[in-house]
């Protein structure tokens, strides 16, 4: 990815860029401010937390989450790779991202040159490239009319994928909330 995008991201800028699965709406994870204005860009609504793309298993820990060494095994089983994992988080400080829900949901991405870009970015919001409740824009065209001039734009071509899957980490069980992209088995992981 270009690097002026790269260090545009990291001026609190927001763009929409191609992620492992969709074009995604990306900026800081770590400026509440940039969360802010793409919940406005997106008509979410504003209880639901959005998916944060980290490079690696390292950058949950600038979210002062602690993972034990049961949760860390199963990052490392399922990541990289198209499944997003919700992890316990109640600090107050981090409440513009979890909204009241005490969870922040992570995914490292299997696409190497994307791991790239999040470690010099650090960790970026990245809902899908549409308005809530419409389409998933699937090429920077559709991506505009929702967005305009408002946002930078990273051309892929044409993206259609299935969303990731999405799981919950409950101490070391796993419950899965979404079959996506991947499947995964409740089972992956045996109580010990």
């Amino acid at each position: 990815m270009d690097g002026q995008i790269i260090e545009l991201l990291k001026q609190e800028k927001i763009g929409v860029i191609p992620t492992d699965t969709i074009y995604g709406v990306v900026g800081s994870a770590l400026r509440q401010e940039t969360v802010e204005e793409i919940y406005r860009l997106r008509k979410r609504t504003p209880s639901k937390p959005m998916i944060i793309l980290a490079s690696g298993i390292s950058d949950i820990e600038l979210f002062g989450i602690e993972l034990t060494s049961g949760q860390r095994e199963v990052l490392e089983k399922l990541w990289p790779g198209k499944v997003s994992i919700i992890l316990p988080c109640n600090e107050s400080r981090w409440e513009y991202l979890h909204r009241g829900a005490n969870g922040l949901a992570f995914r490292v991405p299997d696409d190497e040159a994307l791991r790239e870009v999040l470690k010099a970015t650090g960790p970026l919001v990245a809902p899908s490239a549409n308005w809530e409740g419409e389409k998933p824009a699937e090429t920077i065209e559709e991506a505009q009319r929702y967005f305009g001039e408002e946002v930078l734009y990273v051309d892929a071509g044409k993206l259609a994928s299935k969303a990731s899957t999405l799981v919950k980490l409950e101490g070391s069980k796993l419950v899965i909330l979404r079959q996506g992209e991947v499947e995964v088995d409740e089972d992956l992981i045996k109580e010990s």
